[in-house]
């Protein structure tokens, strides 16, 4: 192959833009800072509408499946025969599957066909590894088989590293999600002196804690309102919550909010809070802190490698909607603490977690397992 051809890379993900989430925003930002390779991704469509090929920023995106959420579990059997057309007409250099899930079932596949081909997992699970090997169920021998046979793995935060040495992989580092500092950035704060302003970002699903929140709302006793942006399948069941405990002038569901409209609601926030019940990392902390937000988070998973006590943040006990209430007050009401976590909080995601430093140290491991013998 001629210096000069673009090296190749074959990634794997359950989903991607323009479904978003966590793991879709990480390889849309790592891709787009990598204008000298090439990037071919092979997904499940899972929406109707969806194109089954087009291409967004610097991913050339395959689409299998017929456009329901089934298509993840075809993702390793469909997505093997459109990887092997893709293979023989690129010969790519690395695959990569992000996660060890659906995109990870279909690496494992792909590396039993090219065994010589180099493969990168990435780990950014949500769920608690309970959870996780519930889910998997009569496959885990498969799913073990993942961490075996991937030659490297880069996962988001320390918990998720002991994780992956635990179910058998063999070497690998943590390197984090990052925020897009050209986006999430301190603005002029919106004040609105007759109430304050509790933020979540959140999918509405259990182990996101947004049920404590909204119970959290009973302890709070001045001018509030509990902002809540996501959705999810708890949505219904937490709106009768809301109604059962007599805030619904207090609790606002705002449903889905554009990505780059964020920054807007963090402008007119005062607190950021997320009392998750397990969490990889927690990339919407880190973009409320890049904001100029103070936050509160549970000590679970990733969450401690950003977020430390009185220092960049508070830690609220799970479970707990009277602590939830107890630090939001703390916050609200000690200015200098308040100040102390701001700062803390802004100069830690400038130096730790832009994606310009981030993508370096991806693409090191990129070229480390290409040029391994």
């Amino acid at each position: 192959m001629a210096n000069n051809q673009p090296k190749k890379v074959l990634i794997f993900s359950t989903a991607y833009l323009p479904l978003v989430g966590g793991v879709e925003i990480a390889v849309d930002e790592i891709t787009k800072r990598l204008p000298g390779w090439q990037f071919d991704l092979i997904t499940a469509k899972i929406q109707k509408g969806l194109k089954e090929e087009e291409r967004i920023n610097n991913v050339n995106i395959y689409r299998v499946g017929f456009g329901f959420n089934f298509d993840k579990y075809l993702l390793p059997f469909l997505g093997l025969i459109k990887a092997k057309k893709l293979e023989k007409k690129n010969n790519y250099n690395l695959t990569w599957s992000i996660m060890a899930s659906f995109g990870g079932f279909l690496g494992l596949r792909f590396k039993k066909k090219y065994p010589n081909k180099k493969w990168l997992l990435t780990l950014q699970e949500g769920d608690t590894p309970e959870h996780i090997l519930e889910r998997v169920g009569i496959f885990k021998k498969w799913f073990y088989q993942i961490f075996e046979k991937a030659d490297y793995f880069q996962a988001i935060s320390s918990f998720l590293y002991n994780w992956a040495i635990g179910n058998g992989i063999k070497t690998g580092e943590v390197i984090p999600n990052g925020v897009d500092l050209e986006i999430f950035r301190p603005k002029e704060k919106i004040e609105n002196k007759n109430e304050k302003i509790i933020l979540t970002v959140s999918r509405l699903v259990k182990k996101n804690g947004i049920d404590d929140l909204i119970k959290a709302g009973q302890y709070l006793h001045f001018p509030f309102k509990i902002i809540i942006i996501g959705t999810g399948p708890d949505e219904e069941k937490l709106k009768k919550l809301v109604k059962e405990k007599g805030l619904e002038d207090k609790i606002i569901f705002k449903g889905q909010v554009k990505y780059d409209e964020l920054p807007e609601y963090y402008a007119s926030t005062d607190v950021f809070v997320r009392p998750s019940l397990s969490e990889g990392l927690g990339n919407v902390f880190l973009e409320a802190m890049a904001c100029g937000l103070p936050v509160i988070g549970t000590e679970v998973g990733g969450i401690p490698d950003f977020l430390k006590d009185k220092e960049t943040g508070l830690f609220c006990r799970t479970n707990n909607p009277q602590d939830i209430a107890d630090k939001i007050k703390e916050i609200l009401e000690d200015n200098n603490l308040r100040n102390y976590l701001i700062k803390n909080g802004l100069e830690l995601v400038k130096e730790k977690y832009s994606w310009d430093n981030i993508t370096s140290q991806i693409e090191t491991i990129y070229l480390k397992l290409i040029n391994e013998k």
